[in-house]
């Protein structure tokens, strides 16, 4: 379990005086000022594009702000010189993961710091440390492994054991916990305490409040690239904090259900891939949200890409309103219907140097296509323009580059774009990843929307709030196999957790 809050010092560590930045003219972040003590973990909160990331990122010195300074000891911090930064004691962990795919994971957690023999690098040190490190994480992977080879969830271990064998003074984490499942997040929970309680400084962003009241000392919100309020944890509960972040009461975290399930849409009977998934089976009806859970390494991605065409299976059957399907390439899915939302967005759910309309027509370019092949460009922005209107996506316009938002306005885009397709069935891989309290409201209407319209969903989440307020019914994996198939109308998050993890009675 967690312990207590740690003891701070007196005496800042990490100290921020009129930070400010904006990017294309938009502002980000207005003249922060803020303090951060050694022994203290530091919640930094508010919605995606409220400015946390970009502060962090110049406190870094992956950015060079345009006004203000940040001070380690009193001493300036040199700007836009991230290696100057990080040598001076400061890891900064982003949410979009930075490792290099070909390197084996050993050599991804060494990359900058690697153990040297004389002129030569000490391979077996350096796999030896990496072990280490990701043992104390709980996490089950090779070192030798290519980083490329491994899932989202086990990248996101790989990038947090890397930023832990920093031994900052200052450890900045960024979404940390965004594709892990509880119990890999309650470790990292845990670890968090222990380095604030050996005197390190810890500034944890996230958007699952259970995190933040569970290891936070200290919560500051940030709204419009301002802070808003700072303050002990104890002055906040969820609702005031919800509140803070948003500017308003948010009245509820999930949209009323209003969906009337109707006839099986989606049959998986026995699909098989080894080695990952071993034997998958379930049911998800027309106008119903099944939640498929399971902790690292059960076999949920896999099973999404097997239904969508974007992995072959070896085995097993799939059948859509009766009819067995067998798709070659997502292509083939899409025009039978079933959409996909993958968990990683920058690598896989969208082309990040294109412009929000181009992400958002992009599966659906053949209702666009006119005579000759040239494509209809005004009715396809009329069509994003719409869709941007019914799921607020906060940036500089349509034509922006998708690069240029934040990461929860990128969630948004990766999902909102099945609204322009009638999905017969959608699947969604960690949906909310990495998306503020308002904004997941958000995504969880625009699911509800879908749902009434008729559409199956089945959406795989390690949030077990989320599966709990938003199933019908909660499919849990485990070893590569489902094992149960339950009601979510009663069911509890201890009781799900024993099921993956093999414990139940």
């Amino acid at each position: 379990m967690i312990s207590g809050p740690a003891a701070s010092s007196s005496a800042p560590l990490l100290s921020v005086h009129g930070l400010a930045h904006s990017f294309s003219g938009v502002r980000a972040v207005a003249g922060v000022d803020l303090e951060f003590c050694g022994g203290e973990v530091c919640a930094l909160v508010g919605e995606n594009g409220a400015g946390k990331s970009t502060l962090m990122r110049a406190v870094a010195g992956a950015l060079r702000p345009d006004r203000g300074e940040v001070r380690l000891d009193g001493r300036p911090l040199p700007q836009g010189d991230p290696g100057g930064v990080r040598r001076r004691g400061i890891t900064l962990l982003h949410q979009e993961l930075e490792l290099i795919g070909p390197l084996p994971v050993d050599e991804c957690i060494a990359l900058g710091r690697e153990a040297r023999r004389g002129w030569l690098v000490d391979r077996k040190q350096e796999r030896s440390e990496a072990s280490r490190l990701l043992a104390r994480l709980g996490a089950r992977i090779d070192p030798d492994a290519p980083a490329e080879s491994l899932s989202l969830p086990e990248q996101q271990m790989v990038a947090i054991a890397r930023a832990l064998a920093e031994e900052a003074r200052v450890l900045i984490l960024d979404e940390p916990t965004s594709a892990l499942s509880a119990r890999e997040a309650e470790r990292l929970l845990d670890l968090v305490r222990a380095l604030a309680g050996r005197g390190a400084a810890v500034i944890y962003i996230t958007h699952r409040l259970e995190e933040t009241f569970r290891a936070a000392d200290r919560i500051v919100v940030m709204r419009d690239g301002s802070v808003v309020a700072d303050g002990p944890r104890a002055r906040f509960d969820p609702r005031s904090l919800i509140a803070a972040m948003v500017g308003r009461p948010l009245d509820r975290q999930f949209p009323e259900r209003r969906r009337r399930p109707a006839e099986v849409r989606l049959r998986v009977d026995r699909l098989s891939a080894p080695p990952d998934v071993a034997e998958a089976s379930l049911e998800v009806r027309a106008g119903e949200i099944v939640a498929l859970a399971g902790l690292i390494g059960a076999g949920r991605t896999r099973v999404g890409r097997l239904l969508y065409g974007a992995d072959r299976p070896a085995g097993g059957a799939v059948l859509l309103d009766g009819m067995p399907v067998s798709f070659h390439h997502p292509a083939h899915a899409v025009r039978a219907g079933v959409g996909w939302a993958s968990e990683d967005r920058k690598g896989e759910g969208l082309l990040l140097s294109l412009s929000l309309i181009a992400n958002l027509t992009l599966p659906h370019l053949g209702r666009y296509r006119r005579a000759g092949g040239w494509l209809d460009e005004a009715a396809g922005r009329r069509d994003a323009e719409r869709i941007a209107a019914r799921l607020p996506i906060r940036g500089a316009g349509l034509n922006q580059p998708v690069a240029a938002l934040s990461g929860g306005n990128q969630q948004k885009v990766a999902l909102a774009r099945w609204l322009l397709h009638d999905c017969r069935l959608l699947i969604c891989d960690e949906p909310t990843r990495g998306v503020d309290v308002a904004g997941r409201f958000e995504l969880y209407e625009l699911l509800e929307e879908m749902a009434c319209r008729g559409a199956a969903i089945l959406m795989i989440s390690s949030d077990l709030p989320e599966v709990l307020g938003m199933a019908d019914r909660i499919v849990v994996m485990r070893g590569g196999r489902t094992v149960a198939d339950v009601p979510a109308a009663g069911a509890t998050q201890e009781a799900i957790l024993q099921i993956a993890m093999g414990a139940a009675a």
